[in-house]
């Protein structure tokens, strides 16, 4: 039994296996790379589970046929991310270098966690981040680490600044008046996420007005004073760098003066932003980045990485490393004021994917200018979507984009009220998603539903827009009808 098992594995150790799943991706991304096939599947849920609605296997099959049936089952009805038709969740069509790097990282299988584990993958992390605070107009107190996301890295951040707000909340917890932590009201869920996590509870969670759907300065310094008035302790502000639901970019340069004048620890919310850094045209909106203590990035949203590849930033190193107040010396073997290579001191996760290989070959294949010429052609092609929703009848533009996200309205003749068109574009999204011709998303602003898009795709351009404007009118009029 054992050699039939030992046998199996060399089988499938050689350039053929392997092959079959090579083959497998390049068919897929070629089909898609033409616009082939629907965008996503057009299954119910009850319909795919009847597919998979199957005893155990007992006994394995050839790997041939496992390959196929993947082909057959789950690729033909997966949401089709490297389709030029897909604008729907800020989750990109990855690089394709990075993909085949991910054969690779498997096949190391190195836990980063800890640094004898993985040698040369912990020397290309902390050369990452040294780049990446650079990047922030950071200096070499700086640090971090990759993180499965920014709902981790801002966790992360988060405790860092708890650390440093109530040293003693590891052993003792947060009291009965925990700090506050203050953000915009158009924050990501893992700002609140975070808070209830923490233990503050979500009553030590302030919520800051947005005007166009950035904080505003002044109802941020207005609160902040109110907070000292009342003897409430400040832990962190958070900003945001892009929005999830319009992209926008709060003022850093304004916000991290507040709060460096009043000693506060600010955090930016930069998981999908921060990438802006990598291009000449938009790294203006990140101006005021180097006031903040630390920064949540995610280079696997608009640096277009496969999942996960996230990140956290700190201004100070020693603030992460306190935020963990464990020892496990069967692991960790720094003393004294050594530097620490271990990752696993300043991170929620042990078993830890050398993530950082692919984004080090992202680097090394298209150079930051070429991933910052890539952002910039995907905020181009949002802007030229605006300029086509401008000019429909039918639609009408939210806001207009300051990076690759935009929302808009189907208005269709102006005759609906505002509460059935609530109703028209919510339906309209899911017609349109189900007819396979493309993939967008839907959100709710200042109480009224509207579509979004995100462009996540280099190869979405000027005819993509005009099919999704044209396919969203078709779904309109299917539903008047």
């Amino acid at each position: 039994m054992t050699d039939s098992i030992l046998s199996d594995l060399d089988a499938d150790s050689t350039r053929e296996s392997g092959g079959l799943f090579l083959d497998l991706v390049a068919r897929y991304l070629a089909s898609t790379a033409r616009g082939e096939g629907p965008v996503s599947t057009r299954l119910s849920p009850e319909d795919l589970a009847r597919r998979f609605d199957e005893p155990l296997p007992r006994e394995g099959r050839p790997l041939a046929e496992v390959v196929e049936r993947l082909e057959r089952e789950v690729v033909s009805d997966a949401t089709r991310l490297t389709h030029p038709m897909y604008l729907g969740h800020q989750v990109s069509a990855p690089l394709p270098a990075t993909i085949w790097c991910e054969s690779l990282i498997s096949a190391l299988n190195n836990s980063t966690a800890v640094r004898e584990m993985s040698p040369s993958v912990n020397a290309i992390e902390h050369r990452l981040i040294r780049w990446f605070t650079q990047l922030a107009g950071w200096d070499e107190r700086a640090g971090g680490t990759l993180t499965s996301g920014g709902t981790e890295a801002t966790f992360t951040a988060l405790l860092a600044a708890r650390a440093v707000a109530l040293p003693g909340a590891w052993e003792h917890g947060v009291g009965a008046n925990p700090p506050v932590v203050v953000y915009g009201e158009q924050a990501h869920y893992a700002i609140t996420r975070a808070i209830g996590e923490l233990g503050l509870g979500l009553r030590s969670g302030v919520a800051i007005p947005t005007r166009d759907y950035r904080m505003d300065p002044a109802a941020l310094a207005q609160t902040l004073d109110r907070l000292a008035r009342e003897g409430r302790q400040i832990m962190a502000v958070v900003a945001t760098a892009g929005s999830t639901p319009v992209g926008a970019f709060d003022d850093l340069e304004a916000i991290g003066q507040l709060c460096e004048a009043r000693g506060l620890w600010l955090h930016v919310d930069g998981a999908h932003g921060a990438s802006a850094l990598l291009s000449a045209r938009h790294r203006q909106r990140l101006a005021g980045l180097r006031h903040a203590r630390s920064i949540a990035w995610d280079p696997h949203k608009a640096m277009l990485l496969p999942l996960s590849a996230g990140m956290v930033l700190v201004r100070e190193e020693r603030e992460l490393d306190q935020a963990f107040a464990q020892r496990a010396p069967y692991l960790f073997h720094g003393q004294g004021t050594e530097r620490v290579w271990d990752q696993g001191v300043r991170s929620f996760q042990c078993s830890r994917r050398a993530d950082a290989l692919k984004l080090w070959v992202a680097l090394q294949r298209h150079g930051a200018d070429g991933i910052g010429r890539l952002y910039d052609h995907l905020c181009d092609t949002t802007s030229a979507l605006y300029q086509a929703v401008a000019a429909h009848p039918a639609f009408t533009a939210i806001h207009q984009p300051e990076s690759n996200i935009l929302c808009f309205r189907y208005v269709g003749d102006g005759t609906l009220t505002d509460d059935a068109l609530d109703t028209l574009n919510f339906t309209l999204r899911q017609d349109y998603n189900r007819s396979g011709a493309g993939w967008i998303t839907t959100t709710t602003l200042e109480g009224r539903r509207v579509l979004r898009v995100t462009v996540m795709n280099p190869r979405t351009g000027a005819r993509e827009i005009e099919a999704l404007l044209e396919g969203l009118v078709r779904e309109a009029g299917h539903l008047a009808r």
